[in-house]
């Protein structure tokens, strides 16, 4: 069983999103970045999840020296399908693993998610890309 699924369930109990984990060498530092509907992460979220994470971990016998949790941030990664259709109409920044059309990186406005393939407005050009061929993708914060 991976890390992300053995948190993911815990931290969906507690009323929060498992967004990303970032493991650096093994050992070392954890860090968690967890989202919930309808408002921003707290302090205290991170907190409580930290603590409740701690004794899971623990038990688990998972090897760490430092467990941060986090909000995902203004530029929240896109992970998941879900991630995709929860923000149609924002921006966001695409790499691909295999290029399209001779091109890896692309900035544009998520349109549509329909089975695993996003459709990506970049200048009136509508792009169909496929969730598998996803290196990498970031919402474009609104400053």
């Amino acid at each position: 069983m991976s890390l992300f699924e053995l948190l993911e369930p815990t931290i969906a109990g507690m009323g929060y999103e498992l967004v990303d984990i970032e493991q650096s060498a093994p050992g070392r530092l954890l860090r968690i970045f967890v989202d919930k509907q309808g408002g921003s992460i707290t302090l205290d979220d991170c907190v409580v999840i930290s603590n409740h994470l701690s004794q899971l971990l623990a038990v688990e016998n998972i090897d760490y020296n430092r467990l941060e949790v986090s909000s995902p941030g203004l530029d929240r990664p896109l992970k998941k399908k879900a991630d995709f259709i929860r923000y149609i109409g924002e921006s966001a920044r695409i790499r691909l693993r295999i290029a399209l059309q001779g091109q890896r990186n692309f900035v544009g406005t998520l349109t549509e998610m329909n089975d695993d393939v996003l459709t990506l407005n970049v200048d009136g050009r509508l792009l169909l890309i496929e969730l598998r061929n996803l290196e990498k993708a970031r919402l474009i914060p609104k400053l």
